[in-house]
């Protein structure tokens, strides 16, 4: 029976140091933005591995038959002093995510207080029985006042957590319920140590909880990673939007004035096509989520029907679009068609002709636009070119889309966006 709980007791202490060794291999491999956190992990798993292995050792050696009492001794000298160094390593963490400083926090010098006395309780303790000693059979047994150094302990995790609630405020949804689980379990686990030995579990409950840590906080910086990529390719928006081209505004007030002699009413519907466009522009400044295609769609038309009054013959336009019950990122198409005028208008060329056309598919929504200018080439990146790499850039990141440029066939360019459904959304994201 003893032998299968030595096993039993093995096997878990082994369980621990592999998700530790995962936890430090993840560590030092996955990229973090935040280098302090970065460190901390690494630092955090590495003196969980130290602790795991001299768990493991102890577990060994109580097991032997041989006196081994002067080695159980250092192990547990070591393997106690690799617990104690972990508790203060979480209050400087938690002070690092709350934006605090240690030198000037009281909830620190409290804690590495505490561990000091721990510390020096620790190094009485291999010569004397106050507060633990073993027997010539390997046997571990506390001493009178073995429960002072738990108590210790014990207070600082009470103060972390107390630390905790009490910045829940600075602290995101995610990192308040990492540190939770990180704490919560080991205060309790140390409150039962003082009356039954718990080794095992604290060394599994340490490894559990800092892997859980990780994970959820890891979560986080993956989040605030693509949220601040989502702020760069809006922000790249909004600079799209605000430098317009100045010649475009200039042709377009222009060619109003002459149009309020000539044809005043024609004139009032390029002002009122013009005023529609620059609206929707300035109304793609503040959109922060995708929008209705419809939305994009007028924008698009109103640009568009600006342009014609410019171009007359040499620029026509067809549409094709029964579905538009879906949505994109806001400045999606109208960028596109712009595109398609500034890099396929040639005046020596036949007149440009662009087509959009939208379609429902299983998997979602298509937008295809279409010209037959001069072509597309993949090795020009100029201003254009750069605007439809900003677009492609935001339908990744907002809705899962894709933006395909290709030659047409029979010449001309075509431009294929592609917005999953809600449904295939939700299945790659499980996936």
């Amino acid at each position: 029976m003893c032998s299968l709980l030595t096993f039993a007791v093995f096997l878990l202490s082994g369980a621990a140091q592999m998700l530790v060794l995962l936890g430090l291999a993840a560590a030092v491999i996955i990229p973090n933005s935040d280098r302090w956190s970065k460190r901390f992990f690494i630092t955090f798993f590495s003196v969980l591995v130290l602790y795991g292995f001299f768990s493991i050792a102890d577990i060994l050696v109580t097991s032997s038959s041989s006196d081994m009492v002067s080695t159980l001794k250092v192990l547990y000298y070591f393997e106690t002093l690799l617990a104690l160094i972990l508790f203060p390593m979480l209050t400087a963490y938690l002070l690092h995510c709350s934006g605090e400083s240690l030198i000037h926090s009281g909830l620190f010098r409290a804690a590495v207080i505490l561990s000091g006395i721990c510390f020096i309780m620790m190094n009485f303790s291999p010569f004397t029985t106050w507060f633990y000693y073993f027997t010539p059979v390997n046997q571990y047994h506390r001493g009178p006042l073995y429960s002072m150094i738990i108590v210790l302990m014990d207070a600082i995790m009470v103060l972390n957590l107390a630390g905790v609630i009490q910045r829940r405020n600075k602290l995101s949804k995610k990192f308040f319920y990492a540190f939770l689980i990180g704490i919560v379990p080991l205060t309790i686990a140390l409150f039962i140590h003082l009356f039954i030995s718990v080794f095992t579990f604290l060394a599994f409950g340490f490894s559990v909880c800092a892997f859980s840590m990780f994970v959820i906080i890891l979560s986080e910086q993956i989040d605030q990673n693509i949220q601040q990529q989502r702020e760069i390719a809006h922000q790249r928006a909004r600079i799209m939007v605000l430098q317009m081209r100045p010649h475009f505004i200039h042709n377009t007030m222009t060619g109003i004035y002459y149009l309020c002699g000539k044809d005043p009413k024609k004139a009032q519907q390029v002002t009122l096509d013009f005023n529609t466009y620059l609206r929707k522009n300035f109304t793609a400044i503040a959109s922060e989520a995708p929008v209705l295609f419809s939305e994009e769609l007028e924008h698009a038309r109103a640009y568009l029907a600006v342009e014609q009054a410019q171009y007359e013959d040499r620029l026509s336009v067809g549409f094709d679009t029964p579905h538009t019950a879906f949505r994109v990122p806001p400045l999606t198409l109208q960028p596109v068609v712009e595109n398609a005028i500034k890099h396929g208008m040639d005046p020596d060329s036949e007149p440009l002709h662009i087509s959009i056309r939208t379609r429902k598919t299983d998997s979602g929504s298509v937008i295809i636009v279409e010209d037959n200018g001069s072509g597309y080439d993949p090795e020009d990146d100029n201003e254009p070119h750069i605007a439809l790499t900003n677009i492609r850039q935001r339908l990744e990141m907002m809705c899962g889309g894709k933006l395909e440029i290709k030659p047409r066939n029979g010449g001309g360019t075509m431009v294929k966006v592609v917005i999953p459904s809600e449904k295939r959304k939700r299945k790659s994201s499980l996936s």
